[in-house]
């Protein structure tokens, strides 16, 4: 992948972060903070590319999300800012991961697994669908909150796709997942999830293939996603994706 292509990914990476958020701009940093949830993955900064971050800045960075009572935390491609790590470091943060970036390139259309049906979620019903199976699948408890449903019409109401899984024959929900709106061509397949009295059945790397293929076709030519680990990379390749690049996700406690 080139280096304009994974600029066009950071790029996207700072439109599609603050979406639903609070943000605000310290230093080099790009900060997000989700008022309802203090999960991590919901509240991160993203340096500018090329940026060499003061003390001073990370400092304030570290107290922005103090002050908020969140976890001063980074997702970024850390190859298009070399100094921030080392800034990190000395400010006490340490690396939770370095997660395969990788990027579509095609895949055959094959069918989806023997009675399992695909379709793009778009009624409550089926948005409702969707959150509930990945609610189940990601090992949360209770009933999806209504701000979950909401996410999702925001992803398709900003242009982006969800898919729902379910059994053809009874139209039970099996397993969801999306591509968040695009920009300037590039969108991130994500929040892939299968109820586990459905998996081992292929309809993941369905799922994945289906997504990467409609959001190419609508004329994204940017699909990528961000593999948490090699089981979920070796579905991922299955479905036409190869790695470009890390993301680097880094906090301090």
């Amino acid at each position: 992948m080139s280096a304009r292509d994974l600029h066009r990914i950071q790029s996207y990476l700072r439109v599609a972060a603050p979406r639903g958020r609070d943000r605000e701009d310290i230093g080099p940093f790009l900060a997000t903070f989700t008022r309802a949830s203090d999960n991590p993955y919901l509240n991160y900064a993203i340096p500018a590319d090329d940026a060499a971050p003061s003390r001073e800045d990370v400092d304030a960075l570290v107290a922005a999300y103090r002050a908020r009572e969140r976890k001063p935390r980074l997702e970024y491609i850390s190859s298009l800012a070399p100094a921030v790590e080392p800034a990190l470091f000395a400010a006490g943060f340490e690396v939770e991961g370095r997660l395969p970036l990788m990027t579509y390139g095609s895949a055959a259309d094959t069918p989806a697994p023997e009675g399992v049906e695909l379709l793009e979620a778009t009624s409550e019903d089926e948005l409702r669908d969707v959150a509930t199976v990945q609610w189940e699948a990601y090992e949360e408890s209770g009933a999806p909150p209504e701000r979950a449903v909401d996410s999702l019409r925001r992803t398709v109401e900003s242009g982006g796709l969800v898919v729902l899984a379910r059994e053809g024959a009874t139209h039970e929900p099996a397993g969801g997942g999306l591509c968040t709106g695009p920009h300037e061509g590039a969108t991130e397949l994500t929040s892939i999830g299968v109820r586990e009295s459905f998996r081992r059945r292929g309809i993941a790397e369905a799922m994945t293939r289906w997504l990467a293929r409609q959001m190419h076709a609508r004329g994204n030519d940017g699909v990528f996603l961000m593999a948490a680990g090699e089981r979920e990379a070796t579905i991922s390749e299955r479905a036409g994706f190869v790695p470009t690049a890390d993301i680097l996700h880094i906090s301090v406690e």
